[in-house]
């Protein structure tokens, strides 16, 4: 007679799979109407989790996060492109208008914690509306109401791609040559954890982000520094180039970045590859970056893809210790794929199929009630779901529309791209944290001010305090 416990694991895992078979969404990866209805069935169930276009609401902003808005927004923008969707295009130009602070996505409200990598994740959101033509608007664009409930005033807004440029603007200063020969900080102030840490995902996403505007904009500034950052970044474990084509997440500074934290994280993988295709694309096949490309798919493949073409995060899906921000990287690695074999079709072949297994792997961990699960390997719902798991379903659900859109790619002005470039977008105000204010004579003579003032303050509380003895005495 088997133990009662058992009994009961083995009535729960009959329950779950039961349910997985019965409320698992039903795909044909050859349909593009089934892609389609899959991919919307999804991003209904993640956007009724957000609230931001409500009445006394904050838009773009999720509960708890805020880099994550950026990640919606992006994940939107490809599903509309994809599929032709466009029932969330005024909710993501309002949250994304809302978030954008100076033009750069700084937002005051933000700015105290935020990452290097969480503004980079909003400029490359701008820069996937301005490349894949998302409707701007931008004469006069409601912008909703503020947090007290209040109408706001309209105001004539900036292109797409000036707040991608905004975003290079405030975080190319913050280039770190303090340690480590160059690179860029996880963190943008020196009282937040991780400040002493230079990290895969900031370098390879401001990579990326380079290679994207240099692309769009043939601005030479753009591609040095594309440039720039792939060779610091080789010159470093976070991309061991050449021979082993691995991707550390961490290096610390106080070893000048010698050390490594070997967490193999999709979106780090990512994050280079598509950046290496644009410069494979706007060099016209240039080696360096077929050679990146191909040495960076093949460690994803090796890594990433454990049961034949289905994608894994296989760092914390084994150990069941997924946290929410980690249910996202695979939707980032499957759509920065797809648009490779866009911009570098030779990549096509074998990236295709593991997008199509890995959207069937995604179609039986969701559901049409529900928030989809992470486990795109698992046959049945693996009983985890996240509005993170929706956002990373649904941007490999919108990656398989790929092979029904021939000709498909991001634009430049020479293909049909309008929005406009401004080159010194971005803040006016100081945002980087290693540069030294330059003091004035106004400011050291406030100083002395403020120090008189508080030398007769304490000769006076001094004074007090011994008469005041003396007469207790």
């Amino acid at each position: 007679m088997l133990n009662p416990k058992w009994l009961w694991i083995l009535s729960v895992a009959i329950t779950l799979a039961v349910k997985g078979a019965v409320g698992a969404l039903d795909l044909n990866i050859d349909d593009p109407d089934s892609i389609r209805t899959a991919a919307k069935t999804t991003a209904k169930n993640m956007m009724s989790q957000y609230h931001g276009h409500e009445p006394g609401q904050i838009p773009g902003k999720l509960p708890d996060t805020w880099w994550e808005g950026g990640a919606m927004f992006m994940t939107l923008i490809q599903y509309w492109y994809w599929t032709g969707d466009d029932t969330y295009n005024d909710i993501t130009r309002q949250g994304m208008l809302w978030q954008k602070g100076r033009n750069d996505f700084f937002p005051r409200n933000e700015s105290s914690y935020l990452g290097n990598d969480d503004q980079m994740f909003w400029g490359l959101a701008a820069m996937t509306a301005a490349e894949l033509g998302f409707p701007e608007g931008n004469s006069e664009v409601e912008r909703g109401k503020d947090g007290e409930g209040k109408e706001e005033k309209k105001e004539k807004q900036p292109s797409w791609l000036s707040l991608a440029q905004g975003v290079f603007n405030t975080q190319a200063p913050r280039w770190d040559t303090s340690a480590c020969g160059g690179g860029m900080r996880w963190q943008v102030w020196p009282y937040q954890g991780g400040y002493t840490t230079k990290n895969a995902i900031t370098n390879g996403g401001l990579f990326q982000l380079t290679a994207r505007l240099g692309r769009y904009t043939k601005n030479e500034t753009y591609l040095d520094w594309a440039e720039k950052i792939w060779d610091w970044s080789a010159s470093t474990p976070l991309l061991r180039a050449g021979g082993e084509w691995t991707i550390a997440d961490t290096t610390s500074m106080a070893n000048q970045c010698q050390d490594h934290g070997d967490q193999q994280w999709t979106y780090n993988y990512g994050a280079y590859i598509g950046g290496a295709a644009y410069m494979y694309n706007l060099t016209n096949g240039g080696e360096k970056w077929r050679a990146g490309i191909d040495g960076l798919l093949g460690t994803t493949w090796k890594t990433f893809f454990p049961r034949g073409n289905t994608m894994s995060e296989i760092w914390c899906e084994r150990s069941v210790t997924c946290d929410r921000n980690e249910d996202l990287f695979k939707g980032f690695l499957s759509s920065w794929l797809t648009f490779t074999t866009t911009i570098a079709p030779y990549t096509a072949d074998a990236i295709i199929p593991r997008i199509q297994q890995s959207a069937l792997g995604a179609s039986r961990q969701c559901s049409h009630d529900r928030s989809c699960g992470r486990r795109w390997n698992k046959d049945a719902w693996d009983g985890s779901s996240t509005m993170e798991s929706d956002m990373s379903a649904l941007s490999v659900f919108s990656s398989a529309m790929a092979p029904f859109k021939p000709g498909a790619a991001p634009l430049t002005p020479e293909t049909g791209a309008f929005s406009k470039s401004n080159p010194s977008a971005g803040s006016d105000e100081d945002t980087n944290p290693q540069k030294q204010r330059i003091i004035s004579d106004g400011d050291r003579a406030g100083a002395v001010f403020v120090t008189l003032l508080f030398l007769a303050g304490w000769i006076w509380g001094f004074a007090w305090l011994v008469c005041g003895n003396e007469q207790i005495k």
